[in-house]
């Protein structure tokens, strides 16, 4: 059964087309890496996946509140500790403990510190441990690895491995080799065709144009 699936999505950019007959499916302990070259679209699909905008036509379809979502921000909140940063987090989602989190992230050491004094790497290893204390078996995720250091990659790509390992899936936009068993799936060939003069691609994007 899939945790996750996409069935002939068409997604949009400022009104316009980028993507359109992509078709994916997830279930439990496996991963899918996206790729394709900058402005195709990989952020747009990600954000659709994750119910963040509808689509243009197709259909997403998940177990009920089965997907986190992590973009390029970081979403820290600069104030609170690293601590109080995954606690927050961890009571968004109605889970406990962020003892987990703290180990595969190697933010032990610095879970007294306030988000605020870390370094671009340490913020981005906070950022990914929130997907750790969602408790939500799908991990959608956007270049996950930028500011992250060789060392960080690993921790991160074992972090994905044992999430998979523990029945979890995990949908992934980068351009780096994380050495995690994945299909990977190219999205050039996804690529919207132009529009015609005057062409419309439906009526929540004409509120954008």
């Amino acid at each position: 059964m899939a945790l996750l699936s996409a069935t002939d999505l068409c997604v949009a950019r400022a009104g316009l087309p980028v993507l359109e007959g992509v078709s994916l499916s997830l279930a439990a302990g496996e991963a899918l890496v996206l790729r394709g070259p900058n402005g195709i679209g990989k952020t747009t699909l990600l954000r659709c996946i994750a119910g963040l905008q509808p689509p243009v036509a197709g259909v997403v379809d998940a177990v009920p509140d089965a997907v986190a979502y992590a973009a390029h921000a970081d979403g820290v909140k600069a104030t609170l500790s690293v601590a109080e940063n995954l606690e927050f987090w961890a009571a968004a989602f109605g889970t406990k403990g962020i003892g987990a989190a703290l180990d595969r992230m190697a933010l032990r050491d610095l879970a007294g510190r306030r988000a605020a004094n870390l370094s671009a790497g340490q913020k981005r290893r906070l950022g990914l441990a929130r997907m750790l204390v969602t408790g939500r078996p799908v991990w959608v995720m956007d270049e996950p690895t930028v500011s992250l250091d060789a060392a960080s990659v690993a921790l991160f790509a074992a972090a994905v491995a044992g999430h998979l390992a523990e029945g979890g899936a995990a949908l992934i936009a980068t351009h780096i080799e994380l050495g995690i068993d994945a299909r990977v799936m190219d999205l050039t060939p996804f690529r919207a065709r132009a529009p015609q003069a005057g062409g419309r691609t439906g009526a929540f994007d004409e509120a954008f144009t």
